[in-house]
C-alpha cells in the first residue's frame, strides 16, 4: 500500500459520511467508493430538504455535498454543517467559483474527480476539523 493510501485509509476508517448529490448513479459510486476506502455513509440525500433531515436525525464526522442539488442550491445545508462545526467537502462541475461567498474557502473538489483527490479531500477536511476542535 502507497504512503498516501495508507495514511488516507487510516484517517477514513469508520469515519461516518454524509453524502448529498441529486445525481443517482453519482451518488451510487460516491458511496461506492467511499466504502471502498474505509468511510461508511450512514445517510444520503438528493434534495436540501431530506439533507436538512439528515443533518437533525443522523450522526456524521464529515459530509460531500453537490453544489447544486437540482435548481437548489446546497448552501443551507453548508451553512448548518458550519454551524454545528462539522467538515464537508463541496463537488461540483462549475469551479471555486461558484462558490457560496460564506463558503468560498472550504474544500472542493471539481467534477469529474479523480478518487485519490476526493478521499484526499474528505480526510484533509477531518483533520483540519480535529486540529481545529
Amino acid at each position: 500500500m502507497a504512503k498516501m493510501e495508507q495514511w488516507s485509509a487510516e484517517a477514513a476508517l469508520g469515519r461516518r459520511v454524509l453524502v448529498v448529490e441529486d445525481e443517482p448513479l453519482i451518488a451510487l459510486a460516491l458511496e461506492e467508493t467511499l466504502a471502498e476506502h474505509g468511510f461508511r455513509v450512514v445517510a444520503s440525500a438528493q434534495t436540501v430538504a431530506v439533507a436538512l433531515r439528515n443533518i437533525a436525525s443522523a450522526q456524521f464526522d464529515v459530509a460531500l455535498l453537490d453544489l447544486c442539488i437540482g435548481a437548489e442550491s446546497v448552501e443551507p445545508v453548508a451553512d448548518r454543517l458550519a454551524a454545528m462545526g462539522v467538515p464537508f467537502v463541496f463537488t461540483t462541475g462549475y469551479g471555486r467559483s461558484a462558490l457560496p461567498s460564506a463558503h468560498a474557502t472550504r474544500p472542493i473538489v471539481e467534477k469529474p474527480f479523480r478518487t485519490e483527490a476526493l478521499i484526499a479531500a474528505l480526510v484533509a477536511a477531518l483533520r483540519r476539523a480535529a486540529q481545529d476542535a
